[in-house]
């Protein structure tokens, strides 16, 4: 399988980015990470620099694509299952360090059986998400007490706090540096305050393409089952699509089943799922 691996992002982009932008929403990471790089360099991500390929099937145009930004897993979009086992034997050839894969299930489990089977390590489920689209914005009813407003620069040290037992709870490979102040640079944190204080929290992504992606959406468990996560998140929604979104997604765990009823009430649709894979020997 013809796969073409790079460190420059321009090169990337100039294969691949008209593939990535044929679905912004499905792609969304992708375009994210590709915007931040763009923004902060090849430092963003606090680890060593990125990698960037495309996969071009024999007398075709690209049909898939990766990056990595270390520690994060390798981020695959759908690709034949052959194709993503080619690529597992590129990243094995360069005895180049990985800590997962973040794929569609069927390309995630071929990496994975091939990146087992030629380096040793043990490759297991660490998270299944699904992918979620707006398609009508529905407002809880009863709206919870209290009101939404924009996080700003005083809030930051509540906002670390927060992103930090998001991760944690989360169970991130990584995180990324200076996230907070990036967010708060655009007006992409959301806090919903009732009786005088911060309750819950939702973020949103700058727009690319024309999708902004909500999260991450946190509730400190003191908070929670009161409505304030639903708030929060129709806030920062509907936020997103007054300053120009044309689309909106959100990503959830599928071991979380309050977090997948909840969106679907909100108006959000499923559009697919994908699985984290962890690497570890």
């Amino acid at each position: 399988m013809a796969w073409t691996l790079t460190g420059d992002l321009d090169s990337y982009l100039a294969a691949a980015g008209d593939f990535l932008g044929s679905a912004p929403d499905i792609n969304t990471v992708q375009l994210s990470v590709i915007a931040i790089l763009r923004a902060r360099g090849g430092s963003a991500y606090g680890g060593s620099l990125p990698l960037f390929g495309w996969w071009r099937p024999p007398g075709g145009q690209v049909d898939g694509a990766f990056l990595v930004t270390p520690p994060f897993p390798v981020l695959l979009t759908g690709v034949p299952e052959p194709a993503a086992r080619s690529l597992a034997e590129a990243f094995a050839a360069r005895q180049a360090p990985l800590t997962g894969v973040n794929a569609e299930p069927g390309p995630a489990a071929a990496f994975g059986a091939a990146w087992a089977e030629l380096t040793g390590a043990e490759s297991r489920v660490h998270r299944r998400s699904r992918l979620f689209r707006l398609a009508g914005l529905v407002p809880p009813s009863p709206w919870p007490p209290g009101s939404a407003r924009l996080a700003v620069a005083a809030d930051r040290e509540l906002l670390e706090s927060w992103f930090g037992a998001f991760h944690r709870e989360a169970g991130e490979l990584g995180h990324v540096p200076g996230d907070v102040g990036d967010r708060l640079s655009y007006g992409g944190l959301t806090l919903w305050e009732a009786g005088g204080a911060p309750v819950a929290m939702g973020g949103v992504t700058r727009t690319v393409a024309g999708v902004a992606r909500v999260g991450p959406v946190y509730t400190p468990p003191g908070h929670r089952r009161l409505g304030y996560g639903a708030a929060v998140t129709v806030a920062v929604s509907q936020a997103a699509l007054e300053a120009g979104a044309g689309q909106l997604v959100l990503f959830t765990d599928l071991a979380n089943p309050t977090s997948n009823a909840l969106y679907p009430r909100l108006g959000y649709r499923p559009v697919r799922d994908s699985v984290v894979l962890r690497f570890t020997f």
